[in-house]
């Protein structure tokens, strides 16, 4: 979602984030937890979880290879190499691309060794986003008509769209 100094937020990154502030109390109760993670340093990252008002954990990979190892974020020279793999496959990533989004699940067992046990990259992590289920059964569907053919043709983050969205008098709901 954020990389060192990056300026925007990615939107299919934030409206996937989006869903997981009223899941929270649900998951603690079942001994889950939600952790995001970003290579931008943790200061940056604070300052947007804050304006979202996102109370999930997210930490920074700034200083680390995690992003590298799951293979959601690549170096420039791997980029400039058209040596990227992502998905499983070899993928050619853009010049400014530099990470792409993943979801994971981790399992620690009681003798606190750590498992990865399941991992979605792109689309595949849909299933973890209800909003799309509202889309998808519109007539218009989730109009990605754009140059990008997904959610950045129709979804903003959150706090950037220019109204509400709220059509008062569309639902009976305007006051006297």
């Amino acid at each position: 979602m954020m990389e060192l100094e990056q300026e925007w937020q990615c939107e299919g990154c934030s409206l996937a984030t989006d869903h997981i502030n009223g899941l929270l109390p649900h998951l603690e109760h079942h001994d889950l937890s939600y952790v995001a993670v970003s290579r931008a340093p943790i200061e940056e990252i604070e300052v947007v979880r804050k304006r979202m008002g996102w109370e999930f954990c997210w930490v920074s990979s700034y200083k680390s290879d995690f992003n590298y190892d799951f293979h959601v974020s690549f170096r420039p020279d791997e980029v400039k190499a058209g040596k990227t793999i992502y998905n499983f496959r070899d993928k050619k990533i853009g010049p400014e691309t530099y990470t792409l989004s993943r979801h994971s699940v981790f399992y620690k067992n009681a003798k606190g060794e750590i498992f990865h046990t399941y991992g979605a990259f792109g689309r595949g992590d849909e299933q973890f986003m209800g909003i799309l289920a509202f889309y998808d059964v519109l007539p218009k569907g989730r109009e990605e008509y754009g140059p990008s053919h997904s959610i950045p043709d129709w979804g903003k983050v959150h706090d950037r769209y220019e109204s509400n969205g709220k059509d008062e008098t569309a639902c009976g709901c305007a006051t006297p």
